[in-house]
């Protein structure tokens, strides 16, 4: 019984950080349409781009003026919001 009363426990932890760590990410309106009106050109990429996942280091990110918790880049012509830091993609704009 305690065997399994620790299994579950460890289950518990298991979810609980894994719902914590996909929390979602406000992104400014002031981000949204900086990123929107660039013209920087589109990278390609053989991958999917996927939020909550990291794009490859080799891909250019660009810094958003006053607004050090974004950058975004332009992959396979889609407007990719991604955390500077770890280039996890926070958002892909339509």
């Amino acid at each position: 019984m305690k065997r399994i009363a620790s299994m579950t426990a460890a289950l518990l932890l298991t979810i609980g950080s894994t719902a914590v760590a996909q929390t979602a990410v406000v992104l400014p309106s002031e981000v949204r349409t900086y990123v929107l009106e660039q013209s920087t050109p589109s990278v390609a990429y053989e991958g999917e781009i996927v939020v909550g996942q990291p794009i490859p280091e080799t891909v250019e990110i660009h810094t958003i003026p006053d607004q050090p918790d974004f950058a975004y880049a332009i992959v396979n012509d889609q407007r990719v919001v991604v955390n500077p830091k770890t280039h996890t993609v926070v958002e892909i704009l339509q």
